[in-house]
């Protein structure tokens, strides 16, 4: 089998089974196959985890898009955590774009999610720049338990259609989970994903002191903001109703002895019609 074609296996088998255990598929599936292990780290969302910035005591987000090897870099500090020699940081208009957007951000999530972690990573690319925007959100503890990580990675470029507008492609990704367990209905465990892009050229106006990197900016924010709304209204009117429609289905609200003595009529009632 050819290395694309054990990429695409891999890729398909991830598909099926739950994203809350992707990390330890991952693992699994590249020591058995590790000549993939760069190509399927990159192509995979796995569930954010969060770490500790030192210098400034604040929690950040970890993802592909902000580590350097066993390191990773803190959005509020832009340092490394362990620190590493011929670190990769962005340029200097670049990084202040990155404060910009994080305190932006820091907002959006406060407003949205009521708590939370969110991060945000820029880099430069030749033709403009590419970031990540993370938001994680987990509450219940217990019998209950939810979890929300939206991944957004937003390219930029700047040589648009116009000297004032840029192009824009987003690819959003979302993981959901909710989970019960208790004696009532047991271990019941709901997760999935949801991938959704689009492209757009934008104007990009002059904002504040930023000018148009700050432009930049609300472009990326509103970008964001429109995507998650509709990200969540197709998770909860099409995924969740369509779980609803099965859980209804596979329940029942009569007893099965109910349920038994309905059948039994039935099969008398449909042999005294033959009979007949």
């Amino acid at each position: 089998m050819s290395q694309e074609a054990q990429l695409d296996a891999a890729l398909d088998l991830l598909r099926r089974l739950s994203p809350l255990s992707v990390s330890s598929n991952l693992d699994k599936i590249t020591q058995l196959v590790p000549d993939i292990q760069e190509d399927l780290l990159s192509a995979v969302d796995q569930p954010l985890t969060v770490a500790r910035c030192k210098p400034t005591g604040r929690d950040y987000l970890l993802c592909d898009y902000n580590r350097d090897g066993d390191s990773y870099r803190s959005p509020w500090s832009n340092e490394f955590d362990p620190p590493i020699d011929d670190a990769a940081y962005p340029s200097e208009r670049v990084r202040k774009m990155e404060v910009e957007a994080n305190g932006a951000f820091d907002v959006y999530r406060s407003m949205y999610y009521e708590g939370g972690i969110g991060s945000v990573y820029l880099w430069d690319l030749d033709d403009g720049f590419a970031g990540v925007v993370l938001l994680k959100k987990e509450s219940g503890r217990g019998e209950e338990e939810a979890g929300w990580d939206s991944i957004h990675v937003i390219e930029v470029d700047e040589r648009g259609k116009t000297s004032k507008s840029a192009h824009y492609k987003l690819t959003s990704t979302v993981i959901l989970h909710l989970g019960r367990e208790n004696d009532t209905v047991g271990n019941l465990s709901l997760a999935g994903s949801l991938t959704r892009q689009v492209e757009s050229d934008l104007v990009v106006e002059s904002v504040g002191g930023q000018g148009k990197d700050g432009g930049h900016v609300c472009n990326i924010g509103r970008l964001v903001e429109d995507m998650e709304g509709k990200m969540r209204n197709q998770l909860q009117e099409v995924y969740f109703g369509k779980a609803k429609d099965v859980v209804g289905d596979l329940r029942s609200v009569a007893s099965l002895g109910q349920v038994e003595r309905d059948r039994r009529t039935q099969r008398e009632v449909f042999q005294s019609m033959g009979g007949k």
